[in-house]
């Protein structure tokens, strides 16, 4: 079983955009209420999907530059990084199952 990962400024480009599976990017601080809500979801889901999915959580506050580069204004903000490239954002938390659909066709 894969739990998430912690990701940085500095690490983002080596654990998110050089994986060779895709990676959702969950950006949350400790003032988040929904955030916290969502976080034994992104649990689930990383051993759900191990090996076809990584789920990496970036700390908002302490990381600044990451989530401004990918426009991030509201929390929590969910990334999804496939082959390098951002290519869905979702925004807000949702249950596991709208969480899910959403990444369907992408993994």
């Amino acid at each position: 079983m894969t739990a998430p990962i912690t990701v940085t400024d500095a690490t983002f480009a080596d654990e998110v955009l050089k994986s060779d599976i895709p990676v959702l990017v969950d950006f949350w601080a400790d003032w988040c209420g929904p955030c916290r809500m969502i976080a034994p979801i992104l649990e689930e889901i990383a051993q759900e999907k191990d090996g076809k999915l990584k789920i990496a959580k970036m700390d908002y506050d302490a990381n600044p530059n990451t989530p401004n580069s990918y426009g991030v204004m509201g929390l929590p903000t969910l990334l999804l990084v496939k082959n390098g490239e951002a290519v869905k954002q979702i925004v807000g938390a949702k249950p596991k199952r709208a969480l899910l659909k959403e990444l369907e066709g992408h993994l």
